[in-house]
């Protein structure tokens, strides 16, 4: 009988895969050893595999420049990387390293793109498409990057007052996009998206607040479906809605020339994962291509935001078994040394899986365990993989640690987690470690941020005087504002 763990897997994936592979019975991602990465730093751990932002990038293009090609369709393609997913500084200047554009959806973004201008990351040349809803803040930020010569920054118009704020604060002419408020599935609670604009009120607000508006120029339209680009009759139908949007505003706006159609690519989540990236890619440059002959217009230039897409393959998740409660006559707990809420707080929050697999022991007998966090929290666990009703590992043994990993974790989890603060229960965030490559090929490692300590978080909640430096300041100089107002 096939008991052992790797029985398991060869019964029921096809394995090994192009970035899972076995080394005797330790388990390699992009060929990272990663039972010496845990041997040298220790559990828990999170680590940025940063060669994989690059190589999904160039993925990317080569699949429109291949459609393109396919189609003779006549406009350009542009990259651009959604930073909300990761806005850390190694995985930006390791995104653009490849010819890309960036958007961003909130006022600090600014700053950000002003420090990588500072470095020579970003160019003046590089488009910034500047999303979300536009406060005062934001607004201020980016007109100072206009005024300070950045001319292809693209606000995306999300409502109707944006208009006249950036007119006030932007010195000269400057163009604009507007953002679709796409129909949502009907699963959802609500009909319609609440950001952008809806698809009956674009071409009237065009004609309203841009047309004669001598400072104002309408360059692109901004498309975007919560659920992402599917192969599914929900995305092609709003897809074709949109299309129509575009040849409408076209005829009677000739500096229209961009189609931005957004994000949602899926990420690898299970080891049966499949998808055609390629045809998805073909059919909507061909979709673009009829609408657009069809109404006589010339087609669009593309542009895309790929966030999870360009990060999420780059990043893991690895943690030890501590300790194994059995709770009842079916029921085994694996407790990790670290959270779920904390370290990976989509499996919580909407329910994600990610691909999970052991580092070791992948010759030993397997057993069904539930996998729990160290939060007295109950919904501090994970209990099933994509495509199996359960987890599966090597069976727990007190004289024989066992690592397991999480991968393709790279998007999205350090800022809904709170990287850096206050973790709940005072879980203490991880160690996380950036692996790249040297010029020989050779793997290198660099600790990026240690394992936090009492200290930091004490200093957070006003118990440490370092920590609570800042904030003593603050308070100060608020009081001073308050007397000054009540004089």
């Amino acid at each position: 009988m096939n008991t052992k763990y790797i029985d398991l897997i060869d019964q029921t994936y096809y394995f090994p895969q192009e970035e899972f592979t076995l080394d005797d019975e330790y388990l390699r991602f992009h060929d990272i050893p990663l039972n010496e990465l845990v041997e040298k730093y220790g559990s828990p751990l999170k680590f940025t595999y940063l060669p994989k932002i690059s190589d999904n990038i160039g993925r990317a293009k080569n699949w429109f420049a291949q459609a393109i090609e396919k189609h003779a369709y006549k406009g350009r393609y542009q990259y651009c990387y959604c930073t909300k997913s990761s806005h850390f500084k190694h995985v930006l200047n390791e995104a653009l390293k490849n010819d890309i554009h960036i958007e961003t959806s909130s006022a600090f973004d600014i700053n950000i793109v002003e420090k990588l201008k500072k470095d020579g990351k970003i160019k003046d040349d590089t488009y910034v498409i500047c999303n979300g809803f536009k406060r005062d803040q934001y607004v201020e930020n980016i007109a100072r990057l206009m005024n300070e010569g950045h001319k292809n920054c693209i606000p995306i118009i999300d409502n109707y007052e944006e208009i006249e704020l950036l007119s006030e604060a932007i010195e000269g002419d400057f163009q604009v996009g507007i953002r679709i408020a796409s129909e949502e599935e009907p699963k959802f609670e609500f009909y319609t998206s609440r950001l952008g604009i809806g698809y009956k009120n674009i071409v009237p607000f065009y004609e309203n607040q841009i047309k004669d508006n001598d400072k104002v120029e309408l360059k692109m339209l901004h498309f975007f479906i919560n659920t992402g680009i599917r192969d599914n009759a929900y995305y092609w139908n709003e897809l074709v809605k949109c299309l129509k949007v575009y040849v409408r505003l076209k005829k009677i706006c000739p500096t229209l020339d961009s189609l931005n159609i957004g994000g949602g690519f899926p990420i690898k989540n299970s080891l049966h994962f499949e998808y055609d990236y390629q045809y998805m890619i073909d059919e909507i440059i061909n979709q673009i291509n009829i609408a657009c002959a069809e109404a006589e217009v010339p087609v669009p230039h593309i542009f895309t935001e790929f966030g999870s897409f360009t990060v999420g393959e780059s990043g893991g998740a690895i943690y030890e078994i501590l300790y194994q409660k059995q709770q009842n006559d079916r029921e085994k707990w694996n407790m990790i040394d670290s959270s779920f809420i904390t370290t990976l707080p989509d499996t919580w929050a909407i329910n994600k899986r990610f691909i999970m697999l052991p580092i070791n022991r992948w010759n030993d007998e397997y057993e069904r365990v539930l996998l729990g966090g160290l939060t007295c929290d109950s919904d501090d666990y994970y209990n099933s993989e994509q495509n199996m009703n359960a987890i599966y590992l090597p069976k727990y043994k007190r004289d024989k640690p066992l690592y397991i990993g999480f991968f393709n974790t790279g998007a999205y989890q350090e800022t809904i987690g709170g990287y850096g603060g206050l973790q709940h229960c005072l879980i203490p965030q991880p160690k996380h470690i950036l692996i790249d490559k040297d010029k020989k090929g050779n793997l290198t490692y660099e600790l990026f941020s240690p394992e936090q300590k009492a200290e930091d978080l004490l200093g957070i909640l006003g118990y440490g005087a370092e920590g609570d430096e800042n904030r003593k300041k603050e308070i100060v100089k608020d009081k001073k504002e308050k007397a000054g107002i009540e004089k």
